[in-house]
C-alpha cells in the first residue's frame, strides 16, 4: 500500500516511484526509506498513513500495530497525551483500511455540550425539542458503511455510554423523537488522553463499553519520549510553515536544535509545530537560533514558592556553583538552556562545568538539602 510518489521533508523534492533504492531495507508499519535525487544526504521516510512522520522505535512500533488493524473492522482505542497524534492515527487506519473510500466521521465529545450530544450521535426528528425545526442525521447515519472516530470518548456522559454500547452491540439505534430502528455499518475508533482503566475503576466510565471499545489499544508515546524524531518533525513543519507564510526555508542552529530537542514538550507535537510556526513567522534572517524558540513562554506556570536563606558557611564561589548546577537539574542536564538560562555562553558554562570535575572536591549541601553532583551534564 505504498504510496507512489512521496515528498523528502528535508527540501520538498518529490520522490517518484522508480527514484526508490532498492537496496534500502523496509520497516515495519508499511515504512520505507527513499533516496532523494536532489540530495544523496537526505533519507526520506515515508509510510501509507497520512504522512505519519518519524522513524523512532515507539513509532514504529505504533505503525506496525496500524498494519496490522487497519485491514479489519475490530474497534480501535488510541490512548495518549494532548496533542501526541490521535486523531492522525485515526485518519491513518480509516486511510489503509477497505473503508478508505467512504467518509470518515469524526466527533470530538470536549466541543459539543451534554445537552446536544444524543442528537449530534443518532440525529434527530423535526419537532422531537425545541429548535428541531428539521430532520438531521447523527454521526452514525453520516458514517454509514465508513469509519466513525469519536475523540475524547471518556467526556461522554454516563447515560449516553450506555445507549452507545447498545448501539455498538446491535448495530442499529433510533433518532431522537424516532421509532424506526436504522441499521448501521460502521468502523468505530475512539480516543482519549485520559486512562480509560481509571475511569472505570472511579466509575466514570462504563467498564463494559470499555472492553467493547478497547478490542485492539494503541499507545502513543509523548514526544519526550521520541525525542530521535524532533529533527524530522522540525524539518517538516519548517517547510510547511515556510510555504504558508511565503518566507525562505530558514536553517536552525545547533544551539536552537539542541534546545528543540532537550524541551519537555507537555503539549507534544501540537506545541512543537507551534513553535516552529512562531520562529518561522519572528525569525529576522534565514536562521532560527534559540533567542527566537521562546519555549519558556509556553511552559506551564508553577507556584511561587520562598527561596530558602542561603547559608553563612557557603563561600561566593559555593554559591555560583550551586545556582549552575541546580540550574542544571531543572532543565534535565541541558546545556544549551542552562546557559540561556544563567546568562552565559555555553563555553562558559562548559568551562566552570569542567573546572569542577578537575577540583574533585565533594558535592556540596544545596539550600534545598538535596545532594547534587556537580558532574551533572559532563
Amino acid at each position: 500500500m505504498m504510496p507512489n510518489v512521496a515528498i523528502c521533508v528535508c527540501c520538498s523534492h518529490k520522490i517518484e516511484e522508480q527514484e526508490k533504492s532498492v537496496n534500502l531495507p523496509h520497516l515495519p508499519g508499511g515504512v520505507a526509506h527513499l533516496a532523494c535525487a536532489q540530495s544523496p544526504a537526505h533519507v526520506v521516510t515515508t509510510n501509507a498513513y497520512g504522512g505519519i512522520i518519524g522513524q523512532s522505535q515507539h513509532l514504529r512500533e505504533v505503525l506496525a500495530k496500524i498494519d496490522k488493524v487497519a485491514g479489519r473492522d475490530t474497534n480501535v482505542c488510541i490512548m495518549g497525551e494532548s496533542g501526541t497524534g490521535k486523531e492522525l492515527i485515526a485518519r491513518a487506519i480509516h486511510q489503509s483500511s477497505p473503508r478508505r473510500d467512504r467518509p470518515l466521521v469524526t466527533l470530538d465529545c470536549t466541543a459539543i455540550p451534554e445537552g446536544l450530544m444524543e442528537s449530534q450521535l443518532f440525529g434527530h426528528c423535526r419537532g422531537s425539542f425545541t429548535g428541531a425545526v428539521e430532520h438531521r442525521n447523527g454521526v452514525f447515519a453520516l458514517a454509514h458503511t465508513g469509519t466513525l472516530f469519536i475523540d475524547e470518548i471518556s467526556e461522554l456522559p454516563l447515560p449516553l455510554q450506555a445507549k452507545l454500547l447498545r448501539v455498538i452491540q446491535a448495530h442499529e439505534f433510533v433518532k431522537v423523537g424516532g421509532s424506526k430502528l436504522i441499521r448501521t455499518d460502521i468502523r468505530l475508533i475512539t480516543a482519549s488522553n485520559k486512562d480509560l482503566q481509571e475511569a472505570v475503576t472511579d466509575g466514570t466510565f462504563r467498564a463494559d463499553l470499555y472492553y467493547r471499545i478497547a478490542v485492539v489499544m494503541i499507545q502513543l508515546p509523548a514526544l519526550r519520549e521520541r525525542r530521535d524524531d524532533i529533527p524530522r518533525l522540525v524539518e517538516h513543519f519548517l517547510q510547511k510553515f515556510s510555504a504558508i507564510h511565503r518566507r525562505p526555508v530558514p536553517t536552525v542552529t545547533p544551539q536552537a536544535l539542541e534546545l528543540l530537542t532537550s524541551y519537555s514538550w507537555p503539549g507534544n507535537v501540537r506545541q512543537l509545530e507551534n513553535g516552529i510556526e512562531q520562529a518561522v513567522v519572528l525569525a529576522d534572517g534565514e536562521t532560527i537560533d534559540v533567542d527566537v524558540l521562546s519555549l519558556d513562554e509556553h511552559e506551564p506556570k508553577k507556584p511561587a514558592s520562598a527561596a530558602p536563606a542561603v547559608p553563612i558557611s557557603l563561600t561566593l564561589a559555593d554559591v555560583e556553583q550551586e545556582h549552575i548546577l541546580r540550574t542544571l537539574r531543572a532543565v534535565d542536564g541541558s546545556r544549551t538552556r542552562a546557559a540561556r538560562l544563567l546568562g552565559i555562553s555555553l563555553r562558559c558554562l562548559q568551562y566552570k562545568l569542567k573546572s569542577y570535575a578537575e577540583e574533585g572536591s565533594e558535592p556540596i549541601e544545596p539550600i534545598s538539602g538535596a545532594r547534587i553532583n556537580y558532574t551533572l551534564g559532563v
